[in-house]
C-alpha cells in the first residue's frame, strides 16, 4: 500500500510539471478533486497552529482574519474553521479548485471565504488580516529554474496585507533558496522563529517540514532568529537538517553585524513595505536604484518628521546632499540632518547622498533618475497625487568667476573666486548705488560651505568713499552642482579692480570687533599713554581681518599667525595684504606660537626672580630693561582665534578641535595681559558642542561673554583675564569709548559695530 501511494505521488508531480502554471494546476485539481496533503498533516499540525493562533487574538477565534494563499484543495483551512476560526479567506488562482472547494463547503462552513486569485498581486488592502498561513504556497513559487521573482512579489503581498502584531506561518520543506529569500525578505522590523513539525518516525528518513513564523512590528529592528532545532528529535535525512542549522547559523550572525552597526544600510526592497506609513522621529539609510532599475544608485536616508505644531508643507519631499558637502556635518551626522528635516516643512523627507559615480550627471538628470524611485518610498496614507518636490539649498550667486585654483599639501584644494550675488546687504547697496557689486571670496575645497573670506571689489580709481570690502565666514548652502556656465577662468575681466580694507558687513566679523567693547577703557588708557595695543589673530585666511584692524583701529599693533605658506601668498597676491611696523605675519602652527611665547614669558620670570643682573630682553639683545617691564613686553592684551577645522563631519566647523583643549585655553591665558580678551569665532549647529565648549572655557576663565545673531551661525566667545569694570548697565558708556578708537570713511559701518555690542551677553 505504501509503495502504491508512493507511486501515484510521483506520477502526479510528473503530471504538474511547472509549479507556477495555472493551466498545470487546473489540469491538476481537474485529474486529483479530492483533498490533497502536500506537507504535514492535521493531527502534526493541530497543537503548533492552533496555539499560535490564539495568542493573536482574544476570544472568539473567530475575530481573528486569517489568510491562506495558495489554498490548492488541501483540509487545511477546513480543519481551522472546524476548530473555531471561522474568519478564513481562501485564495488560489486556480479556478478549477476554487469551485470545487467552494462547492464542498458553501453549506458546512458558511462563513469561510472562497476567491480566485494570484497570490503574487493581491486584491485586499493594507493591513487588512491578523494570519497569513501558508502551507507550500512560498516552496511552489520559488522554482530554482525561475529564480526569486515570484517569491519576492508574494513575499512582498504578505508584508503589505498583515496587520502590525500579525503573524505569517510558512510550513517549508526549508530549502536553501527559500531560506535565502524568507530570511532576507523579513530582516528588517519582524520577529522570526524557526522551528519542526513533530512528526512519527516510521523509521525512514522522510522529508521533514518545518514552520516559519514572522511577527511583523512597527520598527527597523533586526532581531535573532529563534529555533529550539537544536533540540528537537527531527526525522529528516541528516542533510535537511544540517542544512537548515548552518543557513540558521549565518542569517544570525548577518543580523548581529547589522544589529550592532550604528547606521544600518538597507535595499528599498527590504524597506517598502515597512515605509508604506509614516512614523514619526523614523530615520532609515538604504540604497535606491541600480541593477537595471535606474541609471545610478544612491545612498539615502529616509526621515519621517517629529510631530510639530504648525502644518507641513509637503507630505514627502527630496533633499539633494551634492558629494563636496556630504562629509559635512548638517549632512553627515543625524544631530544634522535632524536639523535639515526640520527646515524643510517636509513630514517625510528624502535625503539624497550624491557621490563621485555623479559627477558627470546634470541635475536635471539627476531628477530625472530618482523620480521613480523616490516615488516607490511616498507615504500612501498622505499620498494626494502632488509632485515630490527636489529640494536643493542655493547659494544665491547670480555670477561666479574663477579667478585662481590653487593646491596645497597642507590644505589642499583652494579657490579664489570673483562672485556677484543676487541680493545684497542693504547697507552695501547704499554705498554702492548705481553698478553691480562684486565679491572676492577665498574658500577650501575641503569645507566648500564655509567662506573663509571675502571682499568687496571695486575700482582702483574710485574715490576712496565709493569703496568697501568684507570679511566673512558664512554657511554656504550652495551645491557644486548648481553652479552655472560662468564658473569660468577669466583673469582679464576684473584686472581693473582691486580689494579695499576699511568696510566690514558680515555679522561675524562685527562680532568679533564689538567685542573689544569689553576692554574698551583699558584700550583708552594704552593710547592715551602713547603705546599700543596688542593683538595676535590665529588664521590668516585672505588677510582681510587683520587688515581691517589695521587700517580701522590705529592704537593697535597685530601679530597674525599663519600654518600654510600657500595661504599667506594668495592673500598677498589676490586680497591686497601687506606688513608694515604694525602688522606682521607668522608662518607659525598657532597653537605652538601661543604655548611657546606664554612658556618663555614663564620662565623669564623665573628666571629674574633668580638672577637680578639678568636684561637681555628675547626681542632685542642690545636693550635692557626691568624685571616687570620684560615680562610685560611677552603679554599680548588680545588672541583672536579665527580657524576652520579640516575635518567639518567632526560637528565643529571653527575653529579646529585643538584650539578648544584646556591646556590650550590656559596657554592663552598666561599669554594675556592682566586687562587680556580672548575671542574665538565658534562655527557649530551642534548644541551639544556648543555647550561642551563653553564648559571647557568655564574650567580656564572665569568671566565669559556671547554673541550670536539669529540668522546667523557663528557664534563669538568672548573671554577675560580679569573681572570686567563693566556693569551690565554701563555698556553704551564703554561701547561709546571704543567708538572713539575707530576710524572709518563710513559712520553706518561704526554704528553698526556700536549696535552689535547691545547684543553681547554674560554667561557666568
Amino acid at each position: 500500500m505504501a509503495s502504491k501511494s508512493k507511486t501515484e505521488k510521483k506520477d502526479l508531480l510528473d503530471t504538474l510539471g511547472d509549479f507556477t502554471s495555472k493551466e498545470n494546476w487546473d489540469n491538476f485539481f481537474t485529474i486529483r478533486p479530492d483533498s490533497f496533503e502536500w506537507y504535514a498533516e492535521w493531527p502534526h499540525l493541530r497543537d503548533p497552529l492552533i496555539s499560535l493562533l490564539q495568542t493573536l487574538t482574544p476570544p472568539p477565534p473567530a475575530s481573528l482574519p486569517v489568510l491562506v494563499p495558495g489554498c490548492g484543495n488541501s483540509r487545511l483551512s477546513e480543519h481551522l474553521y472546524d476548530a473555531g476560526f471561522t474568519s478564513i479567506t481562501n485564495i488560489d488562482f486556480s479556478k478549477v479548485v476554487i469551485g470545487d472547494m467552494l462547492r464542498r463547503n458553501i453549506r458546512s462552513r458558511p462563513l469561510m471565504r472562497w476567491r480566485v486569485m494570484d497570490m503574487t498581486a493581491m486584491q485586499f488592502e493594507d493591513e487588512f488580516f491578523g494570519a497569513v498561513v501558508d502551507k507550500g504556497g512560498l516552496d511552489a513559487l520559488m522554482e530554482p529554474e525561475l529564480g526569486p521573482t515570484l517569491g519576492n512579489q508574494y513575499l512582498s503581498e504578505v508584508k503589505r496585507v498583515l496587520k502590525p502584531g500579525g503573524k505569517f506561518v510558512c510550513l517549508t520543506l526549508a530549502e536553501s533558496h527559500v531560506l535565502d529569500i524568507l530570511f532576507s525578505k523579513f530582516r528588517l522590523g519582524w520577529k522570526m522563529s524557526v522551528d519542526a513539525i513533530p512528526m512519527k518516525s516510521s523509521g525512514k528518513p522522510n522529508l521533514q517540514t518545518f514552520m516559519v513564523v514572522v511577527e511583523k512590528e512597527l520598527s527597523t529592528a533586526v532581531h535573532q532568529i529563534t529555533s529550539l532545532l537544536q533540540n528537537a528529535s527531527l526525522h529528516c535525512n541528516s542533510e535537511q537538517a544540517s542544512g537548515l542549522r548552518e543557513a540558521l547559523q549565518n542569517e544570525n550572525q548577518v543580523r548581529e553585524k547589522l544589529s550592532s552597526s550604528s547606521d544600518k544600510l538597507y535595499s528599498m526592497e527590504n524597506l517598502q513595505v515597512e515605509l508604506i506609513k509614516i512614523s514619526q522621529g523614523r530615520r532609515v539609510q538604504l540604497t535606491l536604484g541600480g541593477q537595471g532599475c535606474s541609471v545610478f544608485s544612491y545612498r539615502a536616508a529616509v526621515f519621517d518628521a517629529e510631530e510639530q505644531s504648525d502644518p507641513f508643507t509637503y507630505h514627502c519631499g527630496v533633499f539633494i546632499v551634492p558629494k563636496i558637502r556630504a562629509r559635512e556635518w548638517l549632512f553627515f551626522s543625524e544631530e544634522g540632518q535632524w536639523m535639515v528635516v526640520r527646515s524643510s516643512k517636509a513630514a517625510r523627507l528624502i535625503m539624497v547622498f550624491l557621490d563621485t559615480s555623479h559627477t558627470n550627471a546634470s541635475m536635471d538628470e539627476i531628477q530625472k533618475d530618482l523620480s521613480p524611485l523616490v516615488k516607490q518610498l511616498e507615504p500612501k496614507e498622505n499620498e494626494n497625487g502632488a509632485q515630490i518636490p527636489f529640494l536643493m539649498a542655493s547659494d544665491g550667486i547670480k555670477k561666479r568667476n574663477i579667478v585662481d585654483q590653487i593646491t596645497s599639501s597642507l590644505t589642499g584644494s583652494i579657490i579664489v573666486e570673483d562672485v556677484v550675488y543676487e541680493n545684497v546687504d542693504s547697507e552695501v547697496g547704499c554705498i554702492f548705488p548705481s553698478r553691480e557689486l562684486i565679491f572676492r571670496r577665498l574658500v577650501f575645497e575641503r569645507a566648500a560651505n564655509l567662506v573663509q573670506s571675502e571682499a568687496l571689489l571695486t575700482v582702483e580709481h574710485l574715490p576712496t568713499k565709493l569703496v568697501g570690502e568684507t570679511e566673512r565666514k558664512k554657511t554656504n548652502s550652495s551645491s557644486k552642482s548648481k553652479k552655472s556656465a560662468s564658473q569660468r577662468r577669466n583673469d582679464g575681466a576684473y584686472n581693473q579692480l582691486t580689494v579695499y580694507h576699511g568696510y566690514v558687513a558680515s555679522s561675524y566679523h562685527t562680532g568679533i570687533i564689538s567685542g573689544f567693547t569689553l576692554i574698551s577703557s583699558y584700550m583708552e588708557n594704552v593710547a592715551s599713554s602713547g603705546k599700543m595695543v596688542k593683538a595676535v589673530v590665529i588664521g590668516l585666511g585672505a588677510g582681510l581681518l587683520p587688515m581691517f584692524l589695521h587700517r580701522c583701529i590705529p592704537v593697535l599693533e597685530i601679530e597674525a599667525v599663519e600654518l600654510d605658506p600657500v595661504i599667506v601668498d594668495i592673500a598677498r597676491k589676490h586680497f591686497r595684504f601687506v606688513e608694515d611696523k604694525r602688522l606682521k605675519v607668522h608662518i607659525a602652527d598657532g597653537i605652538q606660537f601661543v604655548r611657546e611665547s606664554a612658556s618663555f614669558g614663564a620662565a623669564q620670570s623665573h628666571s629674574k626672580s633668580n638672577n637680578s643682573s639678568y636684561t637681555e630682553s628675547p626681542s632685542n639683545g642690545s636693550s635692557t630693561s626691568s624685571h616687570a617691564e620684560d615680562v610685560e613686553a611677552t603679554k599680548v592684551d588680545i588672541i583672536i582665534i579665527d580657524v576652520d577645522s579640516s575635518d567639518s563631519s567632526s560637528g565643529l566647523a571653527c575653529p579646529a578641535p585643538d584650539f578648544l583643549e584646556e591646556s590650550f585655553l590656559e596657554s592663552v591665558k598666561d599669554k594675556l595681559s592682566e586687562q587680556g580678551l580672548f575671542v574665538v569665532n565658534l562655527v557649530s549647529r551642534s548644541q551639544a558642542i556648543k555647550d561642551m565648549v563653553l564648559l571647557r572655557m568655564k574650567k580656564v576663565f572665569s568671566h565669559i561673554f556671547c554673541l550670536q545673531f539669529d540668522e546667523d551661525v557663528n557664534e563669538i566667545h568672548f573671554a577675560l583675564k580679569s573681572a570686567s569694570p563693566i556693569k551690565d548697565h554701563c555698556f553704551s558708556e564703554a561701547s561709546l569709548k571704543l567708538n572713539k578708537l575707530l576710524k572709518f570713511n563710513h559712520p553706518e559701518i561704526g554704528q553698526k559695530i556700536i549696535n552689535a555690542t547691545k547684543q553681547i551677553r554674560r554667561l557666568n
